[in-house]
C-alpha cells in the first residue's frame, strides 16, 4: 500500500514471512526511479528510513539508486511517531513535550490580566492543538496511564491561567471554565472525522479503521473507533440497601458541562487474520530541477 501526502510518501508491506516482505519492498524500490523520472521528482535517500515491526532480527539492507536505506526503531510520518512495537507511548511523549514547550513560552500570557475568555482561546489555539494533534488516530490505542498523563497537561494549564490554589480540584476548575476533558474533545473530533469519511465522496476513506470482532475471552489491543462506542452514557442504578423502601439509593452520572455530541452510526465489523509481520518505508519526495 502506497501513501502520498505533499512531499511525504510511505509504502506499507505485510506478509507472514520476513523474506516476502523484504522482497516486496525491494521490488518497489527498484521500480521507483522510473516513476520518479517520469514525473520529474527526486527522492532524498538520506531522509528515507525503513521500519520493521515485531521482534528484533537482523535484516539485510534495502537499496534505492545504489544507496542503502537505514533501518530504525521508529519513524516520523506526517508529524506522528510510529514505533516498531506499534505502541503510542513515543507519540504521546512527543505530544506532551510539544504542549509543555508551548505552555512555557506562553506562560506570561496565561498569567497576565487578560480576560479569562481570551486566555482560554490562547490555550485552545496554541497548546491544545499541539497536544491533540492527530489524536483521533492514536488516542484509542493509548493505555489509561498515558491518557491520564495527557489530561494532566490540560489540568496544569487551566490551573495556571485561572490562578487557582492547590486546594481546588481539577474537575472544579474545568467545570467553572466550561472546558471539556481531552477524552470528550477527542471523541467529538473523531465522531465528526469518521462521519465525514464514511459519508463523503471518497470511497477509499469509507469505513477506515473499522472495528474487528474479538474472541469472548480476549480483549486484544484497542482500536481507534472504540472511542465512539457509547461508554459514557448516563446511568441510572437503583440499589436497595435495606428491606425498607425508604432506604433506596439512586446513582446517576454527573452530566458534562459541555453538550454531549449525538452518537453516530456504528461502523461495520470485519474479521481479519492474525497479526502479520509488517514493514513500513517512509521517504521524502522533492521536485527535481529541469
Amino acid at each position: 500500500m502506497l501513501a502520498l501526502f505533499a512531499d511525504d510518501s510511505a509504502f506499507f508491506a505485510t506478509s507472514r514471512k520476513l523474506e516476502f516482505t523484504l522482497n516486496r519492498l525491494q521490488r518497489v524500490l527498484d521500480l521507483l526511479p522510473e516513476w520518479l523520472d517520469k514525473w520529474r521528482m527526486a527522492v532524498n535517500v538520506g531522509k528515507t528510513v525503513a521500519l520493521l515491526t515485531g521482534r528484533r532480527v537482523t535484516v539485510p539492507p534495502l537499496r534505492l539508486r545504489g544507496q542503502e536505506i537505514e533501518w530504525k526503531t521508529h519513524v516520523t510520518y506526517l508529524g506522528c511517531r510510529i514505533d516498531r512495537s506499534l505502541r503510542m507511548v513515543p507519540q504521546a511523549d512527543h505530544a506532551i513535550n510539544m504542549a509543555k514547550a508551548a505552555r512555557a513560552v506562553l506562560r506570561p500570557v496565561l498569567t497576565s490580566r487578560l480576560p479569562l475568555r481570551t486566555k482560554l482561546a490562547v490555550y485552545k489555539t496554541y497548546i491544545r492543538s499541539r497536544l491533540t494533534y492527530a489524536m483521533p488516530a492514536w488516542y484509542g490505542l493509548c493505555t489509561q496511564d498515558t491518557r491520564q498523563r495527557i489530561q494532566a497537561q490540560q489540568n496544569i494549564t487551566l490551573r495556571v491561567l485561572t490562578g487557582a490554589g492547590r486546594y481546588v480540584r481539577n474537575d472544579v476548575i474545568a467545570r467553572d471554565v466550561k472546558m471539556q476533558s481531552i477524552e470528550d474533545f477527542v471523541v467529538h473530533t473523531a465522531r465528526r472525522m469518521y462521519d465525514k469519511a464514511d459519508h463523503g465522496p471518497l470511497s477509499h476513506l469509507c469505513n477506515i479503521a473499522p472495528l474487528h470482532a474479538r474472541p469472548p475471552d480476549r480483549s486484544g489491543r484497542a482500536l481507534p473507533r472504540e472511542l465512539l462506542l457509547p461508554q459514557h452514557a448516563e446511568v441510572d442504578v437503583s440499589q436497595h440497601t435495606s428491606r425498607h423502601a425508604a432506604h433506596t439509593d439512586t446513582i446517576r452520572s454527573q452530566p458534562s458541562s459541555c453538550p454531549e455530541p449525538r452518537p453516530g452510526p456504528l461502523p461495520r465489523v470485519r474479521l481479519v487474520p492474525g497479526d502479520p509481520r509488517t514493514c513500513l518505508l517512509r521517504s521524502d519526495l522533492d521536485p527535481a530541477r529541469r
